[in-house]
């Protein structure tokens, strides 16, 4: 049995969450996407400026979920207009939601979503939405499952290569 729990992200939380942040995402896209705009999205998007930045937003909430100590995934959450696509106060976002391989099967991710469902629940809002790349089937079979629609699709940019996400809603 696992000893999970879910923790807020905090500023004195930025290099444990700049790491999972880095690990993850590489986990997820290397093997799908050019070193080059894989680093270039690392330094400028994954980097300790912007994620301080982005720890300090009042619109913006960051959750680690724990298996015992270990830093097991995270997830990010934007309200009212920290929300990358503009969706009003009615809806809350899931901008990142990711968990490290090693935790892949251990309902990591089914537990920062229904920590997500939860604040979302708690902030009054209508919807919970995300966007996810295309050619991520897994976790368009993630979401589906649990509820969410495809709505609309917007550009993810990765380096220099345009991608496109499949915009996801669930009614809370």
């Amino acid at each position: 049995m696992t000893n999970r729990y879910i923790i807020p992200a905090t500023p004195d939380h930025l290099t444990d969450l700049q790491h999972i942040s880095r690990q993850t995402f590489v986990e997820a896209f290397a093997a799908d996407n050019s070193e080059e705009n894989m680093r270039h999205y690392l330094e400028e998007r994954l980097s300790a400026a912007q994620l301080s930045t982005e720890l300090s937003n009042p619109d913006s909430a960051f959750f680690f979920v724990l298996d015992e100590d270990a830093i097991a995934g995270y997830l990010k959450l934007n309200f009212n207009t920290a929300q990358t696509e503009p969706m009003g106060n009615t809806h809350v976002e899931i901008e990142r939601i990711y968990v490290l391989r090693a935790f892949y099967g251990k309902q990591m991710g089914q537990a920062l979503l229904e920590q997500a469902f939860q604040t979302a629940r708690e902030s009054n809002a209508s919807f919970i939405w995300l966007g996810v790349w295309e050619h991520n089937y897994r976790a368009l079979r993630f979401y589906e499952k649990n509820g969410f629609v495809a709505f609309d699709r917007h550009p993810f940019i990765l380096g220099d290569d345009v991608q496109t996400d499949i915009l996801m809603k669930r009614e809370l």
